[in-house]
């Protein structure tokens, strides 16, 4: 085992010299018979011996060599005389000290015991003493108070004292292989001598009992043996607070004594320190700051980890009472005198007030004997009245106490105990902030300082010394800039965030901005740097770095950081998740200012509507934007990263959709895209999170918007900012919110559920009677289906679930209007209207007049449908010509001769052409042209070609099903040219009622419908004759030279003359 140099060294030698003049000096006696009073004759060599090598091994090893000295020492004197020559072959075997020790003559604890004293290294002879077994311990102890008891000196009497106060200060070094190995040998030695099998003759314990208990019960015993010999009022100071400190520690304490305040624990160091730094005779007194520093820590850090037994506590007592009693009179004068405080005298005073103050609280709360109680009362009493004639004086005698901040910073530096705690009074205290030590301390020592609370300390004794002391250089607060930014780029992630959220809650969005300005140049041109870096490279490979980019801009300036990341977000292409993420790797950021503008919105939300909501330039930024909520509330979450969201689904919809919720407000459609993205994404969320948004209003709202749309084009251009497609987008979020907050309706009590059900109803009564019936089954049968009167004239309706109520609008022969209305609502309820509609089959007056009727209303209804409601209208038309309910006549106006055809299969979508051909030739005329505004007939062409396309890919279905599924001996090509051929000429003549701005979809259709024809007469050659197909070329030339302008003309006729 490798126990450093305990080999035959120089040390060893210089130290075997010294032994050998000490007993060249002693002969013809030998060492082992060594008395006291030989000691100062003989022992001189030893000790300047031990000087040497101590001096010699400073500069690399200051300490460690006396310690090992003294160690060889202590083994010899512990080692079993005589030595058989067995025993001498397993020593050289398995004592490590045994070799050295075999160069030193053999001695007795005298030697030993005179030559710590001759060395004051009673730190040193407590560390070994306690390294001891117990037993060995207190028999080593035992000896050496027999050894002070003889011929007690005034030095036998002040290393005593020293002793003993370095017992109370210790607290063991378990980690020292040289003292565990002292330790292992002391066993060896312990099982091999009868010398250690009893404990001391003067004191016997419990061997359980802590270890410095018995310990300091033995020199109490001691002290009260050389009381007598103590006569100087410096040995009787350090005596009281010796016995005041071990009572107070060891016997008033509580068993787990709270840590005194760091600021406390500081200025008792500096008052301690402050004293040596007076004190002359003071073996401290000429060390250097940090050696101070270190062993006031140990003087005034004293813990216990059990009590002294009731009886040595007793003894105790009536020995610091006696001795106050005794020595009061002399130690007053001493300290009344001119000369200034020693340290000693401090430490009396100071012991005896926490004595003092321990004793009053002993007495009131520990159940004591009468004679225990006597005892201690009348100890209180006594030591209350000296420390009331003492403390008069010593008010007089100011201490030093500008060291304070040196002392702090010698801790940091150091490392030594409570560092930690010093460096926040370091970053705290405002008068010792940016001095040349201030400041170089902080450089020498920033890894300590890389810790949240710290790093936000810091700042603020920057933020306020820039502030208030003028005093200060430019250059110096940036350099402590630099090294607090630095402190903070090595802190984890989380613990930026706890800074940055420090940085918000002291100084707001702003951040050091708000008051370092000045000291930040350059910011802009880093933060712009940094972004366009980011923007280049935005991959999740290189996000940890990014983050780490963006925490130390966003603690300089939050607002323009994250105002910089939102408005690049939504600008750079593809940019929106990776910026997303380094957002959402700060949760700090979710702050609410209690100054700003709107103090329940978070700081987030803020800088997205400062910064880019309302402001969007194409909607690539909108599709953008909507991606960027999406990541802020559901974040990505990358690995190894912590990311948190940013914004909750209630808060997105109170702040983008709820204000914008109204036809004539610009953002709605945007809004609207929002609130379905955040409805569908977040519905599988534990929490019901929409109860916060008042979830009926919400419902309401949406009503209120479909609500508008059925005065829409009577509205003025600038009123109408969502378009009718939009409305299918309202319905659908309705629909779904209802199912939302259908599913989660045990979140109401019964009561609250059927109260808000019958609030929404009654305000539904106010809008058009369509939206309540969107709603009929979210309202689950509370209320009857309520519609105009007149649909009760074409319907068998139950009154158990309907009810009709009269509407100025619909006045006689409006039934089948109201009709319609109902079945564009939906396929359920079209299927329902078609079931309980009353027209005779059988009586074609009837199917006339019925179909008549159906056309006025369609023409009446097709402006207002959205896209979704209009593709209701024609699936139901399907169905009432199925059934035959419905009659189109179809004529032979655009045809040369009549087709020797079967055209049963293509009936339907030749009548539905015919029918949208009849609605536009209404919707043309004069009594109807001036109904809609050009967006309207923008509009109606837009369902107009969705139906045709329909009907085209409907015939293109039939037709390529094949001959043997339509029961035809052919296939049907020339039928399905034929139709071609009659949507092309109704598309036309449609174009030719219509202003020709909105007839470009109506164009493309015609292309497109060119396109199929000739696509299908040329993969099927054999269909007609040469002569067939220039006559149906001719034919359809005759039908283009109509249009107009020239260039579709020219175009179309081009496109035909290519078949």
């Amino acid at each position: 085992m490798d126990l450093g140099p305990l080999n035959i060294c120089e040390e060893m030698t210089v130290l075997h010299g010294g032994f050998l003049l000490a007993e060249q000096l002693f002969r013809p006696k030998t060492l082992a018979e060594l008395t006291k009073s030989d000691w100062e004759h003989v022992g001189q060599p030893i000790v300047e011996a031990l000087r040497e090598i101590s001096s010699a091994a400073a500069c690399s090893q200051p300490f460690a060599w006396k310690k090992k000295a003294l160690i060889i020492i202590w083994a010899k004197a512990l080692q079993p005389y005589p030595i058989t020559p067995s025993d001498t072959e397993t020593l050289w075997q398995e004592d490590v000290f045994f070799s050295v020790g075999n160069m030193i003559p053999t001695i007795n604890h005298t030697v030993l015991f005179e030559l710590l004293k001759s060395l004051e290294a009673s730190g040193l002879f407590i560390q070994l003493l306690m390294a001891l077994p117990t037993t060995v311990c207190r028999a080593e102890l035992e000896r050496f108070l027999e050894h002070m008891t003889i011929d007690t000196s005034s030095k036998d009497v002040a290393f005593f004292l020293d002793v003993w106060w370095e017992m109370m200060k210790h607290k063991g070094n378990q980690q020292d292989p040289l003292l565990s190995q002292f330790r292992t040998m002391a066993h060896k030695y312990l099982s091999s001598s009868d010398e250690f099998s009893h404990p001391p003759k003067r004191f016997k314990s419990d061997p359980d009992v802590c270890p410095t208990m018995p310990l300091l019960a033995m020199l109490l015993t001691g002290l009260k043996q050389i009381q007598d010999r103590i006569r100087c009022p410096g040995m009787r100071c350090c005596a009281l607070a010796n016995l005041a400190d071990m009572l107070t520690v060891f016997a008033l304490m509580e068993d787990d004594p709270q840590e005194v305040s760091a600021t406390v624990y500081l200025d008792k160091l500096a008052t301690v320190i402050s004293v040596w730094n007076s004190d002359t005779q003071n073996p401290y007194h000429q060390q250097a700051l940090a050696e101070k520093v270190k062993e006031a820590e140990r003087d005034i850090s004293l813990t216990s980890l059990a009590r002294l037994p009731s009886e040595t506590i007793l003894v105790g007592f009536e020995s610091l009472h006696s001795l106050l009693r005794e020595w009061r009179e002399e130690l007053q004068a001493t300290l009344s005198g001119s000369q200034g405080t020693s340290y000693d005298s401090y430490r009396l005073c100071d012991s005896l007030t926490s004595f003092s103050q321990h004793l009053k609280l002993y007495l009131d709360t520990t159940s004591l004997s009468k004679e225990e109680r006597q005892v201690a009362s009348e100890l209180a009493e006594c030591v209350g009245d000296f420390l009331r004639d003492t403390n008069r004086v010593l008010k007089n005698k100011g201490f030093e106490k500008d060291i304070t901040a040196s002392i702090a910073m010698a801790i940091i530096e150091q490392k030594m105990d409570r560092h930690m705690e010093m460096c926040y009074i370091f970053a705290s205290e405002r008068k010792w902030a940016f001095s040349d030590e201030w400041l170089a301390c902080l450089a020498n020592s920033r890894a300590l300082f890389r810790e949240p609370g710290l790093v936000l300390k810091l700042l603020e004794a920057v933020m306020d010394v820039s502030a208030t002391d003028r005093a200060v250089l430019r250059p110096q607060i940036k350099q402590v800039i630099n090294l607090i930014l630095e402190c903070h780029a090595h802190l984890s992630l989380p613990d930026k965030n706890k800074v940055l959220s420090g940085v918000l809650l002291s100084w707001g969005r702003k951040g050091l901005s708000e008051k370092l300005l000045g000291h930040l140049e350059g910011f802009q041109e880093d933060l712009n740097t940094t972004f366009n870096q980011l923007a280049q490279s935005a991959s999740e490979q290189g996000l940890a770095k990014a983050i780490a980019s963006v925490a130390r801009l966003v603690i300089l300036h939050p607002e323009s950081t994250v105002k910089k990341v939102c408005s690049m977000a939504v600008v750079n292409l593809g940019t929106h998740r990776f910026l997303a993420q380094i957002l959402t790797a700060f949760p700090a950021l979710r702050f609410t200012e209690e100054q700003g503008p709107n103090p329940s919105t978070t700081f987030v939300v803020s800088c997205l509507k400062e910064t880019v909501w309302t402001k969007f330039s194409t909607p690539r930024e909108e599709k953008q934007f909507l991606e960027l909520l999406r990541c802020l509330v559901s974040p990505v979450k990358p690995q190894g990263i912590p990311v948190a969201a940013l914004l909750e689904p209630d808060e997105v919809l109170k702040e983008f959709v709820l204000p914008f919720l109204m036809l004539d407000v610009k953002e709605v459609d945007l809004s609207l895209r929002i609130f379905i993205q955040t409805l569908e994404a977040n519905t599988c969320l534990e929490e019901y999170w929409l109860q916060t948004c008042s979830p009926f209003p919400l419902i309401f709202s949406l009503c209120q918007l479909l609500d508008g749309f059925s005065r829409y084009w009577q509205l003025p251009r600038e009123k109408r900012c969502l378009s009718l497609d939009g409305k299918d987008l309202v319905i659908h979020i309705l629909e779904r919110l209802c199912e939302v907050v259908s599913a989660n309706a045990e979140n109401f009590s019964p009561d609250t559920w059927v109260k808000s059900l019958s609030w929404l109803h009654r305000k539904l009564e106010l809008l058009d009677w369509t939206v309540g019936l969107r709603l009929q089954s979210f309202f689950g049968g509370h209320f009857k289906c309520e519609v105009p009167t007149t649909l009760f004239e074409i319907c068998k309706l139950s009154e158990d679930k309907w009810t009709c109520q009269a509407h100025p609008r619909y006045g006689p022969g409006t039934g089948l209007l109201a009709w319609m209305e109902c079945s564009s609502i939906s396929s359920g309820i079209s299927e329902q209207m078609l079931a309980l509609l009353v027209v005779d089959v059988g009586n074609p007056e009837e199917v006339r007049l019925f179909s008549k009727g159906f056309l006025v209303a369609l023409v009446q209804l097709m402006p207002w449908c959205s896209p979704q409601e209009w593709q209701c209208l024609h699936q139901l038309t399907r169905r009432l010509l199925e059934t035959q309910l419905l009659h189109v006549p179809y004529s032979l106006e655009y045809i040369q001769f009549v087709p020797l055809l079967n055209l049963k299969p293509f009936a339907q979508e030749l009548q539905l052409s015919v029918l949208l051909l009849r609605a536009f030739q209404f919707l043309c005329s004069q009594s109807c042209h001036d109904w809609l505004p050009v967006e309207g007939w923008s509009h109606v062409v837009k369902l107009l070609c969705n139906s045709l396309t329909n009907l085209l890919d409907s015939v293109r279905l039939t037709q390529s099903v094949g001959p043997w599924a339509q029961g035809q001996e052919q296939d049907l090509t020339q039928e399905t040219l034929f139709f071609y051929t009659q949507v092309f000429c109704h598309v036309l003549h449609i174009m030719a009622m219509l202003h020709q701005e909105v007839c470009e979809p109506l164009y493309v259709l015609a292309l497109e419908i060119l396109t199929c024809y000739e696509t299908l007469s040329k993969t099927n050659p054999s269909v007609s004759s040469l002569l067939q197909k220039v006559n149906e070329q001719h034919f359809l030339k005759s039908i283009a030279e109509n249009v107009s302008p020239e260039e579709r003309r020219q175009t179309l006729l081009q496109k035909i003359s290519n078949f």
